[in-house]
């Protein structure tokens, strides 16, 4: 079986808002990842950023479904403010 590139498709420090759109991917057949031993050169070792990949070939589905949720959020938290 030949290995998959994974992307990444989603980050963030709460773990529950991670589940969510892991959730909502996997309720969409996509295959996710999660790696929360996230680390570059402007971070240090204690960062606590988590970051949700899919295969390279479904990441164009899974950036639809992610944009479509942060749109409901958004709308929601609007109308909340008014």
């Amino acid at each position: 079986m030949a290995r998959e590139t994974r992307v990444s498709v989603f980050e963030s420090e709460k773990p529950s808002e991670i589940q969510l759109i892991k959730s909502k991917l996997e309720a969409q057949d996509i295959i996710t990842f999660v790696n929360d031993k996230y680390m570059s050169f402007t971070t240090t070792p204690t960062a606590s950023m988590i970051k949700l990949m899919v295969n390279l070939r479904q990441e164009q589905e899974a950036f639809k479904i992610i944009d479509a949720y942060l749109r409901e959020t958004e709308l929601n938290f609007s109308n909340r403010k008014n």
